[in-house]
């Protein structure tokens, strides 16, 4: 059995999140037993919410054990089977963590999913076709429930998760318009995926200037708005939904270091009778092959263009992880592990 390098977490971050809450470690990989696979992976998903999970804190998702390997989403190669529903050589999917390959007890179930790679690249199934995919696809079908001539706007909109909801709010008949970091983000957004106007928050200095862009962008107001970021683009946004408007609620990075994020105008719920409701979607597993069907289809006919950032080598996570959370990353964040 192989040598394998994973990445654990040696200690909590106080505030900011840095190199050295992570460490390098290299173990053997344990023998197979009945019902078990040994997957290699190919690519390793560095997501935000990874980072709340580093607290010991309450929050939807259980802590990050110290000294264990941190958790994520992979996608690889079954090279050995003792499991008749896995043969060596399958395409797999799963949650195998940050580290080169995996023991996977593969009779659990959710623990391990085939993949077709025919017309879908194999790293597209942790992002436009994984979870940040169906994460966008449930914000938008299930929360915001969009009309064909709204208009919806979405935060970190050249994300895996925005990218995909460009896709689908544009399927749907509706003016869609992102929130972005960067010149070469919102140009990408307007001309690859397929956006009506894509606006550069940091060329606003406060939420009153990044309203007063809103503003023109969305001239009918918004009605559906979907929430990654919190702070001040929250406080932009609010002053600028419609009434009866809807806000899916996914995340809050401009909060993940304990940060609080007070709201400047929580009056505004009640006046517009807003609905705010916040998802995980790892809760709603009843939806996915719905929302996969839908996704994969537009990737594989080019009308979902998704774009990826990869670093290289299972060293290289951390550092990668820290510059997602700064909005270094265009596009989906991975690693590339071989």
């Amino acid at each position: 059995m192989p040598q394998n390098k994973q990445i654990q977490l040696d200690n909590r971050p106080d505030g900011e999140a840095v190199v050295g809450n992570f460490k390098l470690l290299i173990s053997d990989t344990p023998a197979l037993r009945d019902g078990q696979v040994l997957v290699r992976h190919h690519f390793l998903s560095l997501d935000p919410y990874m980072r709340g999970r580093m607290n010991d804190s309450k929050s939807y998702a259980v802590p990050q054990e110290l000294g264990q390997t941190m958790g994520g989403g992979t996608v690889g190669e079954v090279l050995e089977s003792k499991n008749a529903k896995f043969a060596a050589g399958d395409k797999v999917v799963g949650m195998g963590g940050w580290q080169e390959y995996s023991v996977v007890d593969a009779d659990q179930p959710g623990a391990l999913r085939k993949v077709d790679t025919t017309h879908i690249p194999l790293s597209a199934y942790l992002g436009a076709v994984g979870m940040p995919g169906v994460t966008a696809w449930y914000g938008l079908v299930k929360i915001i429930e969009p009309k064909a001539g709204e208009t919806m706007v979405v935060s970190a909109a050249t994300g895996a998760v925005g990218s995909a909801f460009a896709a689908l709010s544009k399927a749907r008949g509706c003016r869609t318009v992102g929130i972005a970091g960067g010149p070469d983000k919102c140009k990408y957004a307007v001309d690859e995926l397929g956006f009506d106007a894509c606006i550069d928050y940091k060329l606003h200095k406060d939420a009153a200037s990044l309203s007063k862009a809103l503003k023109e962008a969305c001239p009918k107001g918004i009605d559906g708005y979907f929430e990654n970021v919190g702070g001040m683009v929250l406080d932009a946004v609010l002053t600028r939904m419609n009434a009866f408007g809807r806000i899916a609620l996914c995340g809050m990075i401009a909060g993940y270091d304990g940060t609080p994020m007070p709201l400047t105008y929580p009056a505004l719920l009640l006046v517009n009778r807003l609905k705010v409701q916040g998802f995980i979607v790892s809760e709603h597993m009843e939806v996915w092959p719905e929302a996969l069907k839908e996704l994969g289809t537009l990737v594989a006919t080019g009308k979902l263009k998704p774009r990826e950032s990869i670093a290289q080598g299972i060293e290289a996570a951390p550092e990668a992880f820290l510059g997602l959370l700064k909005g270094k990353n265009f596009g989906k964040q991975l690693v590339k592990l071989i």
